[in-house]
């Protein structure tokens, strides 16, 4: 993987107040920004990311791997004023020239989507400069692309010359979110060919990951989603279980009370002569509701009054 320090900046003018990224462009600059992040660093753990305003040119981090420190700054940014890009980048390549990794390739990454107030002589005499420093830098123009696209192409043109392809100008219109139309771009290319979170190299692989690239984190992650699926038809099955059992209950709740009253009036109605020994029997084997309907019957035998007609006078329940 290319060791690499890049500085990104972000465009914080009062254009970014717009929503026609979702939800404002500031806000869509700061999923696109950590999506880049993570795509350098994890690219080569080496590898450092700074960051840095192109509206009040405020360099918000310098070159870390810590990318908890990238966001935190990130998060704080506000729309400001205008945009100045040539200061902005003439300010990221003089901090990029003071990177601990001398061995470090260089690059800018601007995010612009505001217009470009400047002259385009000075913007050529930029590009021939970054040539010279061998800087490569990736612009992506959003927002205000259509005012921007000529100058911009003019601007990357210069830098990589008639063969180079080490800087690249990606345009993006409006639509719901600035980072899925980064995921294949070539900002997320390194610059032998492979891609960081979200890159192209792993695109169409299960869990995003190359097997021929990482075998063992393929087969961690295959088998992690086998034993969750597996955990998940558990869980089904345990709760279809006690369904059974609640709707058996509610059956049995409502036939309770009538098999009750059938019980009563079938005890009411024998006539027959009970030895002790099998009432004593029979009083054990009932339950509480059996007992209380037989003590009713016995209540009512010694009385004149109709059957029928006692049962609608006394409560069982």
């Amino acid at each position: 993987m290319v060791l690499e320090s890049t500085i990104i900046c972000i465009d914080n003018s009062q254009y970014m107040r717009n929503g026609d990224f979702n939800p404002t462009r500031l806000q869509a600059q700061q999923d696109a920004v950590n999506l880049i992040t993570q795509s350098k660093t994890r690219s080569n753990p080496e590898s450092n990311v700074a960051l840095m305003t192109l509206s009040d040119l405020s360099v918000l981090a310098t070159l870390t791997n810590d990318t908890g420190k990238i966001l935190a700054k990130l998060h704080q940014v506000t729309p400001n004023d205008c945009m100045k890009f040539i200061s902005g980048i003439k300010i990221a390549h003089l901090c990029l020239k003071h990177r601990q990794g001398k061995n470090h390739k260089t690059r800018i990454v601007a995010f612009v989507g505001s217009p470009i107030e400047t002259d385009e002589k000075e913007m050529i005499k930029l590009a021939k400069k970054l040539k010279k420093e061998k800087v490569n830098i990736d612009v992506v123009n959003f927002g205000e692309d259509e005012c921007n696209a000529d100058v911009l192409n003019k601007f990357i043109s210069t830098i990589n010359g008639k063969e180079g392809t080490g800087s690249h100008l990606v345009t993006i219109p409006p639509g719901p979110h600035l980072s899925d139309a980064l995921v294949t771009s070539p900002i997320l290319q390194s610059e032998d060919g492979s891609g960081g979170v979200g890159g192209s190299s792993a695109a169409g692989f299960e869990f995003g990951v190359n097997p021929d690239d990482d075998p063992e984190l393929a087969l961690a992650l295959r088998v992690s989603m086998e034993e969750q699926r597996a955990r998940q038809q558990a869980d089904g099955g345990e709760v279809e279980a006690p369904k059974g059992d609640v709707a058996q209950s509610v059956t049995e709740d409502e036939s309770s009370e009538e098999a009750l009253l059938q019980r009563a009036l079938a005890m009411s109605m024998d006539t027959g002569d009970v030895d002790n020994g099998k009432q004593e029997k029979d009083l054990g084997s009932m339950t509480e509701e059996e007992q209380i309907a037989y003590a009713m019957q016995m209540s009512m035998a010694d009385s004149d009054t109709p059957l029928l007609q006692k049962l609608n006078l006394v409560d069982v329940r």
